[in-house]
């Protein structure tokens, strides 16, 4: 992942080189369409294609006098060529250019969001099949449930970012839209046939209608896309934090050598990746509500969204970026620690085990209101006990609540001591793990 991130930067895609090589590449389109349309000259084409370039401190120069962008690089363009310079952006209006090229930026970057998904689920798959028989404690409330598996969590998360990849790959096929349309998207100085020659040489659809700007909710979608997923990595990244705990401390993010976690006390292993996660991710979705503002637009057109987009879509992209290679490294050396998570799972003195008694007492003919207040009054004295300070487990490792239940007799008249003990099995509540993993992992 370090690797990828170091080879191809996801900041590189939103410089403004990067800005003007797109706009550049747009052009140089429209020139070869025209060309193939029979209008440009072939000697022409070929100059423009070879020679056509553009200067960054030569546009900044021109749109202080021009106020516009696009004009100020177009003039730059024209400046590196001769007579052939008016055949481009002939029949474009600005949005032509730089809708169609910023629908290449953003593909590009999706791509980039893509690659960084499927490698933080290659990563969340290895760990689930690591923990997939780790027992630890279901929590609802933040209160102990049931026996799980640390796999389980995994896996869930693994079906989580598999949706949001899903998502995000529909995202990037909605925005991975060009049009070269006009003024006002009637197409009246250009043909049809020209727009869609263009998308096909930057490899985007042609917008099945559009006015002077291609629609903002496909822009919208990529956000909404983005905030989703970031709302399901910080859902990780709380879980991590509540993990690493020091009543809880059932795995924590990795600490190197030489690390600090405080400047006061020595003692602090912190979760400060996994508050970073939690603090980006926040980011991210702040970005998803401008992206709905700016579908609203007046009439044809105006400009309202750019000022949005300037913003938005290159720290959305970038932030999402950073965010995931510092998620997967988090998870890939998260320290996990079994023989805690199984502390803490005895804990309660076998009250996770509540449910698996209550269901068998109907099976003996009690019904289910009287079965749930025998085994709750027992439960009840379980947190008594554990209050007064005794232990979870005696010295045969029996638990309070099993005790408790053993001495019941009214319990007893309906399960023998065998059957109850049966109830405190762990392997049947993991007896299914195998099955949930085939449909997480091999569909």
């Amino acid at each position: 992942m370090v690797e990828r991130y170091a080879r191809k930067v996801m900041s590189d895609k939103w410089s403004m080189q990067a800005k003007y090589d797109a706009w550049l590449k747009v052009e140089i389109a429209a020139v070869k369409a025209w060309n193939k349309l029979g209008f440009i000259p072939d000697s022409d084409c070929q100059k423009i294609c070879e020679n056509a370039k553009f200067d960054i401190a030569r546009i900044d120069e021109i749109e202080k006098t021009t106020k516009h962008d696009v004009i100020a690089f177009l003039t730059s363009v024209s400046e590196s060529l001769g007579e052939e310079s008016r055949f481009v952006h002939f029949g474009m209006t600005s949005s032509d250019c730089i809708d169609t090229a910023v629908a290449l930026q953003i593909k590009d970057s999706m791509e980039l969001i893509l690659d960084d998904v499927k490698i933080l689920m290659e990563t969340i798959k290895k760990r689930a099949y690591e923990h997939k028989n780790t027992l630890m404690v279901g929590r609802s409330h933040g209160i102990h449930g049931e026996p799980i598996t640390f796999g389980l969590v995994l896996a869930i998360w693994y079906d989580e970012i598999k949706r949001a990849y899903e998502l995000l790959n529909h995202a990037k096929s909605v925005i991975s839209t060009g049009m070269i349309s006009g003024a006002m998207g009637n197409f009246a100085h250009s043909p049809l046939e020209l727009e869609e020659l263009v998308c096909q040489n930057l490899g985007l659809n042609p917008a099945p209608a559009s006015n002077q700007v291609i629609q903002r909710d496909r822009y919208a979608q990529v956000i909404s896309a983005l905030a989703i997923l970031a709302s399901s990595c910080e859902k990780i990244a709380v879980a991590i934090r509540h993990y690493q705990r020091t009543e809880v401390y059932e795995a924590e993010e990795y600490f190197s050598p030489g690390q600090k976690g405080s400047s006061a006390m020595p003692h602090k292993r912190n979760p400060v990746l996994s508050e970073n996660v939690t603090g980006i991710c926040r980011m991210i979705r702040s970005y998803a509500i401008p992206a709905m503002e700016n579908v609203a637009l007046w009439h044809e057109r105006d400009i309202s969204h750019s000022s949005v987009e300037r913003f938005i879509l290159p720290d959305a992209f970038i932030t999402s970026d950073f965010m995931l290679n510092r998620l997967n490294g988090l998870l890939a050396n998260l320290v996990v620690y079994p023989e805690n998570m199984m502390k803490n799972l005895n804990l309660t003195g076998g009250l996770v085990f509540s449910q698996r008694v209550l269901l068998e007492l109907p099976k003996q003919g009690v019904s289910r209101e009287d079965a749930y207040k025998i085994v709750q009054r027992n439960a009840m004295k379980v947190w008594a006990d554990l209050q007064e300070g005794k232990k979870a487990l005696n010295e045969n490792g029996e638990s309070l609540f099993l005790q408790n239940l053993l001495n019941d007799n009214e319990l007893r008249q309906k399960l023998n001591e065998n059957a109850i003990k049966e109830c405190f099995d762990y392997t049947y509540y993991t007896k299914n793990v195998d099955r949930i993993f085939k449909r997480v992992f091999e569909i």
